[in-house]
């Protein structure tokens, strides 16, 4: 049996991982892998080569412990969605007329889609046309597939999140600093409030919690007058600011993007609360580099399993994390909607009692005391029992 697998859209810390478990299952089974390079462009003929490889064990041995991905990733390229006015996606027939006979001519039988949600919907398409498609989501957002506990590559990115801000708050302490950190998410909150949590934020602010600045300017200058040193406040990319998101413009194709809300945001509170503030964009640092054990471990199983589906012939499935367990969506259910923070859910209600402010209610309302010092700087000293003697 030959089978493929390719990965499009963004890298993400674990796509090696998954590559290994995948070529390791496949060949203890007798069978052949083709790895695709860069996305679902490795499915096209190009003049004077090809556009793939055949994977062994020995080329994918140990490479679970390796950032980024060896087949290489677009996010651009031939295989985009087309949406028509009656919302039916589609992709161009004479790029799918090339992809099915590569696949015929490769005699490929399954093919292993890892990928983002845009990859995901590709291979919903493809597996629409007849192609036998396995989804393997891939994410360091973790919006991905509402069913499932995590996307690999998540654990990844908070560990670097959580590095990267313990030692932003070395400093800030040192200076006596606020420090405003932006990171990745998309339009989700999740690395924001994992990292918030992991490294005792002060102020968390994501886009499933709508927040109003002077709530946080409030809370800020309490903490501050409190008599602590340093602020820190970490805001995903996609959080609104006054109800509107914060965008750059991309140069190389003249689009908007995501990002600049730490910037702005900086501004404004070192002008509102006095505080000398910086602002850090921690940027693709969140997606490169190696993959934590969490991350290896997800995708060496994602990589099996999506070869134990191929051989079961469970074709035009997603393969979702659930408790203990991989078990397996329809594609569409995998991208039938973003996997977002919950506001009302028991990791906010957590963060909550842990001081952690996200600027949607009233300062007055959160201060704690376990945050307050005397006038003197100290700790106020508890009271002594009395005993039934001293009595």
């Amino acid at each position: 049996m030959i089978i493929g697998i390719l990965n499009s859209g963004g890298d993400c810390p674990g796509i090696n991982a998954v590559i290994e478990g995948y070529v390791s299952a496949a060949y203890r089974r007798g069978w052949r892998v083709i790895g695709f390079h860069d996305g679902f462009e490795g499915l096209l003929p190009v003049a004077g080569g090809r556009r793939y490889e055949i994977l062994t064990p020995m080329k994918t041995h140990q490479i679970r412990s390796q950032g980024g991905t060896m087949l290489g990733t677009t996010n651009t390229g031939n295989f985009k969605i087309n949406t028509n006015k009656l919302g039916r996606r589609s992709i161009d027939p004479e790029i799918l007329a090339k992809a099915k006979k590569t696949i015929s001519a490769l005699g490929l039988e399954a093919l292993a889609v890892v990928g983002g949600s845009g990859s995901a919907r590709t291979a919903s398409l493809l597996a629409e046309e007849g192609l036998p498609v396995i989804s393997i989501p891939k994410t360091i957002n973790n919006d991905l597939c509402p069913d499932t506990d995590y996307t690999f590559g998540f654990q990844s990115a908070v560990s670097v999140v959580s590095e990267s801000i313990d030692r932003i708050r070395t400093t800030a302490n040192a200076h006596q600093r606020m420090m405003v950190v932006e990171v990745m998410g998309d339009l989700s909150g999740w690395i924001a409030l994992h990292s918030g949590i992991a490294t005792a934020a002060d102020v968390v602010l994501i886009p499933e919690i709508e927040f109003e600045l002077q709530n946080v300017i409030d809370c800020i200058k309490a903490r501050k007058a409190a008599g602590q040193r340093e602020i820190i406040v970490v805001v995903a990319e996609g959080a609104k600011l006054d109800g509107k998101l914060i965008t750059v413009l991309n140069k190389d194709n003249g689009e908007e993007r995501l990002g600049g809300i730490g910037n702005r945001l900086s501004r404004i509170l070192e002008e509102e609360t006095g505080i000398e503030t910086r602002y850090c964009v921690l940027g693709h640092t969140q997606r490169g580099g190696s993959p934590c054990a969490f991350d290896r471990i997800a995708g060496l199983r994602f990589g099996v399993e999506a070869v134990k589906l191929i051989e079961e012939r469970q074709f035009g499935t997603a393969l979702i994390l659930n408790g203990p367990n991989v078990d397996t969506v329809p594609i569409e259910d995998a991208v039938r909607s973003l996997r977002l923070v919950d506001p009302e859910s028991q990791i906010v209600a957590t963060a909550r009692d842990l001081g952690i402010i996200f600027g949607d209610r009233p300062a007055k309302e959160l201060m704690s005391d376990h945050k307050k010092e005397t006038p003197e700087g100290k700790k106020p000293a508890r009271k002594a029992c009395k005993s039934k003697e001293a009595k």
